[in-house]
């Protein structure tokens, strides 16, 4: 809330974006208090009052006003471009975002100048502490995924999540598939969770051209729902990797889509190490506020990174290991000279942090926040 906060300070415009059921609007409404005017854009009625005469609406509003699902009436970016230069700024805009590319293209291009973006994940180890580590990682960081009354209800809850994107989302986004043919798309993205993203492949394997699987793609990524992690390969010496990296974002639905219903079949399936990679990676990446900024690094001789993030004109390394006592390998070695890395931390779900060669760190999970480069 702070960060949203600081943001609102600096500019008239705040858009937090995230994926659906993350907590946006519940921080929004949090952060808003009684008095604040809250517009969902995806009930017909707030709908009605815009579409008329938006600037008329809005602009006699005070203080914080908040739309939420913004890229459902991307028409009204340029309106608030003009209620955001009125003298002394008497209201300022929060707005809520589940789908990226388009809305902050659009917002970036209508709002030049005028408006900050924070991106919102799920719960986090910060939040919910160290003793909930393996249920969330389980669960996901999905509010009502991660606080189900079972597993059984947290599994039912990820599965209807799924199925509502699958029936009222995915055409929105401009996905043609029918649902079958999409959850059978999504379901082998799982299957791939962390590996190089091959889209002529993928398409292939679903009767779709390499256009347009990229582009499905693409449409999951925006939505919160993948990342595409890109190589980093600045250092030509090599014969490196270039091709992105695809994982899914929340480790909950992962396992929803891979039909594991609780953490021992987790635990058992084969990708598990997989999951905990992306699990780790997400909460580095948020910490960090690296949305951008984030990268792999691997050469075709078998050498890679997990995660690269570059800081202050420092680069720091980043392995996810689920071992307790993980310990350094030559891949290590060799990316701390390549890269010159200035410290490579071993995330790993144990409880010690502890120092295991010369600029290589073994970090537990839980002690992110206060061991992270600023």
């Amino acid at each position: 809330m702070a960060e949203i906060q600081q943001a609102l300070e600096r500019s008239p415009i705040v858009t937090l974006l995230g994926v659906r059921q993350c907590g946006k609007t519940t921080l929004a409404r949090e952060l808003a208090g009684g008095t604040t005017q809250f517009f969902d854009l995806e009930s017909s009625m707030d709908r009605q009052a815009l579409a008329a005469a938006p600037e008329r609406v809005m602009g006699s509003l005070r203080g914080l006003v908040v739309l939420d699902e913004i890229q459902t009436m991307p028409k009204l970016l340029p309106i608030l471009r003009v209620l955001a230069d009125r003298p002394g700024a008497p209201a300022r805009f929060l707005l809520l975002g589940s789908a990226s590319p388009d809305l902050v293209r659009d917002a970036s291009e209508s709002l030049a100048g005028r408006v900050a973006f924070v991106y919102l994940s799920g719960f986090d180890t910060s939040e919910i502490g160290a003793e909930h580590l393996q249920q969330l990682w389980h669960r996901g960081g999905l509010p009502r995924s991660f606080l189900a009354p079972d597993d059984a209800a947290s599994y039912a809850w990820r599965q209807d999540f799924i199925e509502t994107f699958l029936i009222r989302d995915a055409a929105r986004f401009g996905i043609s598939l029918p649902p079958e043919g999409l959850r059978r798309f999504w379901t082998m993205l799982a299957h791939l969770h962390g590996g190089i993203l091959n889209a002529a492949e993928l398409g292939r394997a679903n009767s779709l051209d390499q256009k347009t699987a990229t582009r499905y793609v693409d449409i999951l990524t925006g939505a919160f729902l993948a990342r595409r992690l890109p190589p980093w390969f600045l250092n030509t010496g090599k014969r490196l990797v270039r091709a992105p990296k695809i994982y899914l974002r929340d480790s909950g639905l992962l396992h929803a889509l891979l039909g594991l219903r609780q953490g021992t079949e987790v635990m058992s399936h084969p990708r598990f190490g997989m999951s905990w990679e992306s699990f780790a990676m997400e909460h580095v990446i948020g910490m960090l506020k690296a949305e951008r900024d984030a990268y792999f690094w691997a050469t075709h001789g078998g050498a890679e990174l997990d995660l690269l993030i570059v800081r202050g004109g420092q680069r720091y390394g980043f392995e996810f290991k689920y071992a307790d006592a993980p310990a350094t390998t030559k891949s290590m070695r060799m990316a701390i000279s390549s890269l010159e890395l200035k410290t490579l931390f071993v995330v790993h779900p144990g409880s010690r942090q502890f120092e295991l060669d010369r600029n290589i760190i073994a970090l537990p999970l839980s002690q992110l926040s206060g061991s992270l480069p600023k």
